[in-house]
């Protein structure tokens, strides 16, 4: 799978790391979670065994314990997300739909970068970079490389954070009210593991250096092979598109949302880079 990032200054040193969104991929992602604990069982079953996967994955090497751990977070997530919708979906006035405010106030305060790490899937096998054509290639291909290293580092340790909160926010379930605590701390340990992936996936894709024949270095996409992991590639549309809002203190919220809707970015993500301290 190819995934398009854009990649622009927006504020000073903050930079927007985003990735284009594509609802056929997304769609196609919960068509393959399992949907009850039978079917999720049936998946498991076959996976660990050995030799269905030896017959059916004969050149791959599968590791059943890593893609039964997939579904089982598939499968978690998109029982959260359903529920989630619920409450959304929710009368106004209704205890549930105040608990879905308290959500979006929480939700508000994760970073743009957990964002943009967890939409780095493990099926993304090829990245094109999408940048001002006025910028460095090798300055942006660093500046990723950076936020997927930093990356790997912060959630690593936020996940280790949240999985331990885990067992003593799951005392509250004796109360009548729903256990927010717990329900918030199994997602950040969901949302940090994903960016985790997506962290190490990122550094593994743009880490590797594509040859050309006679075995120089491949670094604009002019140049690019069609099988690199990576594609860095110079916008002159978003270059102008930035100097239509360019200002003292940043992009200005009309320009971003102009990049927004020319390059298929969610505006709310795009727009927190920018408030970023």
């Amino acid at each position: 799978m190819r995934a398009r990032l854009i990649v622009f200054p927006v504020k000073g040193r903050n930079w927007c790391f985003s990735r284009s969104i594509d609802p056929l991929v997304s769609d196609s992602s919960y068509g393959n979670t399992p949907s009850t604990l039978k079917d999720l069982w049936k998946r498991i079953s076959f996976n660990s065994n050995p030799n269905v996967n030896s017959s059916s994955n004969a050149n791959a090497t599968v590791n059943p314990f890593a893609a039964n751990a997939e579904l089982v977070v598939d499968f978690i997530s998109n029982k959260m997300n359903k529920a989630w919708i619920s409450l959304e979906k929710a009368p106004e006035g209704t205890f549930k739909r105040k608990i879905h405010g308290v959500g979006l106030k929480l939700l508000a305060r994760v970073k743009p970068s957990e964002i943009f790490l967890k939409s780095i899937t493990n099926e993304v096998s090829h990245v094109e970079v999408t940048y001002p054509s006025s910028l460095n290639a090798r300055l942006v291909r660093r500046r990723l490389r950076h936020i997927a290293s930093r990356g790997s580092i912060i959630h690593k340790k936020y996940l280790y954070g949240s999985v331990t909160l885990l067992p003593l926010t799951s005392a509250f379930m004796v109360l009548p009210l729903p256990n927010i605590p717990f329900f918030w701390c199994l997602f950040r340990t969901y949302s940090h593991w994903r960016a985790l992936q997506g962290s190490e996936k990122l550094l593994q894709l743009v880490s590797d250096r594509p040859k050309t024949p006679d075995g120089n270095g491949v670094e604009h996409g002019t140049k690019k092979l069609l099988n690199s992991p990576w594609v860095l590639q110079p916008s002159k549309e978003l270059e102008e598109l930035l100097h239509q809002g360019d200002e003292h203190d940043g992009l200005n919220k009309q320009a971003i949302l102009k990049v927004c809707k020319a390059f298929d970015l969610n505006s709310n993500d795009v727009l927190k880079y920018r408030d970023t301290v």
